[in-house]
């Protein structure tokens, strides 16, 4: 998905959060959600950070019931789409339409040459026979995948845009900033296409990316002090100020 796609989705020229919500159960959720919305984000993330992905779906049901309109993306932790994809596919054939989803790992392998991308092309084709109409954000160089070498980051950029809606990249760790430089590399080699960041937004940074990220995936640079779950209201607003506050948009 080209930036301009990606942008009018959305209906804002400032880079889009997505805050993301470690799921512990359906109030906790519902919470979160409500606090997103009040603080002007056009949807949220829910992953299962503390259980099996089986244990998420009745609760993204009840979500989705509740919420119906708002925009719900989803991340299965450590399930990549070749597997998601079918189960996202059967929720839609079941009137529960999921709107993104979000794979730590895409698969993509600078190793090898793009023609030679197996794994991703197993995903592509889940994909396209599952007929789920969402938006794929996939993780390329992303963190606790494998280790790429910051000399294969710009291939790897150039790889994923064949493959997915959304480039998403990170820091080394959950909480950790993505170094700047990573980020612009991204930029340069995303070309067109979307880019989202996933880790290590904080209030103290975000102006560091606002030029190149279309997408800011935050939670924990959002949440209360020590709290891995549920997001400062305070925190949010004062990020949110601080991306308009830049002047950065994308012009339509």
């Amino acid at each position: 998905m080209n930036r301009h796609e990606f942008h009018l989705k959305f209906g804002s020229k400032n880079p889009i959060v997505l805050p993301v919500i470690h799921v512990l159960n359906y109030e906790q959720t519902h919470r979160n959600i409500v606090i997103a919305m009040e603080g002007g984000c056009p949807g949220v993330f829910l992953i299962n950070h503390d259980f099996e992905k089986e244990k998420l779906l009745p609760i993204i049901k009840r979500i989705r019931a509740t919420f119906s309109d708002y925009w719900l993306g989803i991340n299965f932790l450590a399930v990549t789409g070749e597997f998601a994809f079918p189960i996202l596919g059967a929720l839609q054939s079941e009137g529960i339409c999921i709107d993104g989803y979000w794979a730590d790992d895409a698969c993509i392998d600078e190793r090898r040459g793009e023609n030679d991308q197996i794994e991703a092309n197993r995903i592509t084709t889940a994909r396209k026979e599952s007929g789920w109409q969402g938006l794929y954000i996939g993780g390329t160089a992303f963190k606790k995948q494998r280790d790429v070498d910051p000399a294969g980051y710009a291939y790897s950029a150039q790889l994923a845009t064949r493959y997915m809606d959304v480039v998403v990249t990170s820091g080394i760790a959950t909480g950790y900033a993505a170094d700047v430089e990573k980020i612009k590399t991204f930029r340069t080699s995303c070309g067109d296409t979307a880019l989202a960041i996933a880790s290590g937004i904080t209030l103290d940074n975000v102006k560091d990316y606002v030029e190149d990220a279309d997408l800011l995936m935050v939670a924990t640079g959002i949440n209360f002090k020590d709290d891995f779950y549920n997001i400062d209201p305070k925190k949010l607003k004062n990020l949110m100020d601080s991306i308009k506050s830049t002047g950065v948009k994308y012009e339509f």
